[in-house]
């Protein structure tokens, strides 16, 4: 029809990249489109043992460019014509060191294997230590304590942890970095074709939940306390921003090269980026003073209120309390748990380890694809048949480290023996689902 109009949304998750069109009019969903990161499906640049995880750009580029096209191809028609805006979320706190252009130091020559040199994950622990040390500078400092607004404890997988690690560790990225840009502030200075980090807009979610930025410190932490942490920070403040912005404000226009790499026209506009769970409380109409879960690798917990009415009410433990970081004019605070969907997978290949030793390649690539989709929903079935409470406390969920309340990345989970005992006397109908499915197979 005449007037119809629609807008682009890209979701960067852990394990792949989601477009979805979207019409303006009623919020009906055209057409949509997933693609897995292919380096990182193949464990690329990450070691799990040493909680590093790292992922190269050019998984995000590839998957922007198919999930786009693809999406526009399924939704067919005049479709692309019609695309009023796009705009994109990110994992978080996911920085990369870029060069004075905003190009990630991974794109240069010298350092394209360089997981140093690529996004820092959001779930990448290696920073431990700088994240103790920024909790003990922060509260050995007179005034102000630069964590109160994130709950007080600051965590490793955050910005200022991150990069202060990779800064110590790798000399020549130190010496090539000039600045750090966060994934979800990067991405939409690219489509607009500026990603200079001295002018592209900056995320207010980005920066008040995970880089101590607040309107009371005029910014972020000023540069007496980042060069008391350590001297390598020294200046860094001046290379990063003082201004952030909500996801409400147009960035720019998609930029030429990228409407033609698209198919899209240069008339689309592009909005600030953000975090992918906060947009996605946004998608489940959050409302003020309603918990918001949004479940995912990892959960977030959100709650928006009036800015008024929290005044100056510092809640401990959070992972933090900032004006517009949800919704517009609006305090969003965030809780969660740096494990989720993580478990299930742990969950899912551990109980498979038997199994992936006796079938053969050609068996692997045939039947395990559906056991693994089959196998959850199995476990949940005689799940349900256990009565609430027979077991009482069983497991403690610090798989990945806390994160609220009061963040510590240091904790590890603990799980009850009589839990296998459970899966023993209860799930012992997954052994011959399994060899039910390889005899049908």
């Amino acid at each position: 029809m005449q007037g119809e109009k629609y807008v682009i949304g890209v979701d960067y998750g852990t394990d792949s990249v989601r477009a979805l069109i979207v019409d303006t009019a009623g919020g009906r969903e055209i057409a949509g489109s997933v693609w897995g990161y292919k380096r990182w499906a193949d464990g690329m640049y990450c070691d799990p043992a040493a909680n590093r995880f790292r992922q190269h750009p050019l998984d995000y580029i590839e998957g922007l460019e198919f999930t786009v096209k693809d999406a526009l191809a399924r939704a067919g028609g005049d479709i692309a014509r019609k695309i009023q805006g796009i705009s994109i979320d990110t994992t978080g706190s996911t920085p990369v060191a870029v060069d004075e252009n905003g190009i990630p130091l991974s794109l240069l020559p010298g350092l394209e294997e360089n997981p140093n040199a690529m996004f820092i994950l959001w779930k990448d622990h290696t920073a431990l230590k700088e994240a103790r040390e920024i909790n003990e500078s922060a509260r050995t400092w007179e005034e102000p304590d630069y964590t109160k607004y994130v709950g007080g404890i600051y965590s490793s997988e955050w910005f200022w942890a991150k990069l202060l690690h990779v800064l110590r560790e790798d000399k020549e990225v130190a010496k090539r970095a000039f600045s750090w840009v966060e994934h979800c502030d990067w991405l939409p200075g690219l489509l607009c074709g500026n990603t200079n980090p001295l002018a592209i807009k900056r995320s207010r979610c980005a920066a008040g939940h995970k880089a101590m930025w607040h309107e009371s410190f005029q910014g972020l932490p000023s540069d007496e306390f980042l060069h008391s942490l350590d001297p390598l920070l020294e200046g860094l403040r001046r290379r990063l921003y003082t201004e952030t912005y909500t996801s409400d404000i147009k960035v720019g226009n998609l930029a030429d090269e990228w409407a033609q790499r698209l198919g899209l026209h240069t008339g689309v506009a592009v909005g600030v980026g953000t975090f992918d769970a906060h947009m996605g409380a946004v998608g489940g109409e959050i409302k003020p003073y309603i918990l918001s879960k949004v479940i995912g690798t990892s959960t977030c917990d959100m709650l928006i209120m009036p800015h008024d009415a929290a005044a100056e009410r510092i809640v401990p433990g959070l992972c933090g309390q900032v004006n517009g970081s949800i919704v517009p004019g609006m305090l969003g605070l965030e809780a969660g748990q740096s494990a989720f969907g993580d478990i299930y997978a742990w969950f899912r290949e551990t109980l498979l380890w038997p199994v992936t030793n006796i079938l053969d390649e050609n068996q692997k690539q045939n039947l395990l694809p559906h056991l693994q989709r089959r196998i959850i929903p199995e476990l949940s079935a005689q799940a349900e048949k256990i009565p609430a409470g027979e077991s009482g406390i069983v497991a403690l969920d610090w798989l990945n480290g806390r994160r609220t309340p009061d963040a510590d990345q240091a904790l590890t989970a603990a799980t009850s023996a009589r839990v296998y005992k459970r899966l023993y006397q209860k799930y012992s109908a997954l052994g011959m689902f399994v060899e039910k499915q390889t005899h049908k197979r």
